[in-house]
């Protein structure tokens, strides 16, 4: 196993806990996050919250992040609006259906134990 050295000890990224799903509709990106174990679902509701996520995308001018969440399934879907620079048939980003862009989300930091 190897550690990542730019998180502190206590913290990890969150694509150690979970993986991500990505699509589109429009200008709008959704993201799906889902725990690896559904024992982590709690301690990634409590941190991966709509307005971290918006924080994230601050460089795209988001203004509103939903998030829906599927506690049964150790999962929450991220609704991102006007995310994709216009989207598909508007964008001249390489990257129009924004599935590159659930690495974004996979790379927040999660404190593990404080």
């Amino acid at each position: 196993m190897t550690t990542d050295m730019s998180f502190p000890s206590n913290t990890a990224p969150l694509h150690r806990l979970a993986h991500a799903r990505a699509g589109d509709k429009g200008n709008r990106l959704n993201v799906s996050v889902i725990a690896y174990s559904k024992n982590d679902f709690e301690l990634l509701r409590e941190q991966v919250t709509p307005q971290r996520v918006k924080t994230l995308f601050a460089d795209r001018n988001v203004q509103v992040v939903t998030r829906y969440e599927l506690p049964k399934l150790g999962a929450m879907n991220f609704v991102i609006d006007e995310a994709l620079e216009g989207g598909v048939n508007k964008s001249l980003n390489l990257d129009g259906h924004g599935k590159s862009l659930s690495f974004r989300i996979l790379e927040i930091e999660i404190i593990l134990f404080s």
